[in-house]
């Protein structure tokens, strides 16, 4: 059993501003047991077309990058960064890094379901306006564990996360900034629902509520065991939740109702 830790904050059009409330969080979740600790999406840059250009910056030239792989190791912790904007060749991506206890990075993943939607008296954005599809599955081992990571509207596509736990992973963190229409509507339904059905441990990152931004997220961080139970939940403001990762309990379940035995793959 090992401790994680989820961290909303509230992102503001001041990069070296938003940086530093993220060190500081995670050194927070270190000094409180966290040995794995997570970040929301765009944790650097508000959420918004014109920004991710802005703010943008190549992977060997990040100050965002320097700082996560710094703490990580003056810590002795894993880092989930969240995700941000990645510069490469002219293409922009949203990505999420993950950096191990010795300041490396061992993953990234970048965001291969891009959100384009029109919602009637809803949302309008286009993420393919301004950024580049991913083209991979983003899989890796720690001490602990298997561990995957997809961003926001890739948990929507439930072919994905089977795909990512049929490759073994057991915890996915999804750091994700849904907004004011989706949010009540389908954000615990999802981060639910993709745990039960694949047995395993999920969380997702938002950033924290701030109506007078650029966007305002729905923010209710959360993380769900294989039972499909919410474990531990954050409100729309800042804040550091924790929660508790068995992985005994997930072979118990797995043990208890074999769903994954149990699929007729020579049917579907």
């Amino acid at each position: 059993m090992f401790k994680i830790a989820l961290c909303q904050i509230k992102v503001e059009d001041d990069f070296e501003k938003n940086i530093d409330k993220a060190y500081k969080k995670i050194n927070e979740a270190s000094n409180k047991g966290a040995k794995i600790v997570a970040l929301g999406e765009m944790f650097n840059c508000p959420y918004s077309g014109k920004y991710f250009s802005k703010y943008a910056e190549e992977e060997n030239n990040s100050k965002t990058l320097d700082m996560l792989r710094n703490v990580s190791r003056e810590k002795g912790i894993y880092i989930i960064g969240g995700s941000i904007p990645e510069k490469e060749e002219g293409s922009i991506y949203n990505t999420s890094y993950a950096i191990n206890p010795d300041g490396e990075i061992i993953a990234k993943h970048r965001k291969i379901h891009l959100f384009d939607v029109d919602i009637e008296n809803g949302i309008r954005f286009c993420e393919s306006d301004y950024l580049t599809k991913g083209e991979n599955i983003t899989v890796f081992d720690t001490e602990h564990l298997r561990i995957g990571i997809c961003i926001c509207y890739d948990i929507r596509f439930p072919e994905l996360i089977r795909k990512m736990t049929l490759m073994g992973a057991k915890l996915i963190f999804v750091p994700a900034a849904f907004n004011m229409t989706t949010g009540p509507a389908h954000w615990n339904i999802l981060f639910r629902t993709r745990a039960l059905d694949n047995q395993i441990y999920i969380a997702g990152i938002s950033p924290a509520r701030d109506y007078e931004g650029v966007y305002t997220a729905y923010g209710h961080s959360l993380v769900v065991n294989p039972w499909g139970e919410i474990i531990a939940q954050a409100d729309e403001g800042e804040t550091i939740i924790y929660a508790d990762i068995d992985i005994n309990y997930i072979e118990k379940i797995r043990k208890e109702l074999p769903l994954l035995k149990h699929r007729r793959i020579e049917i579907y």
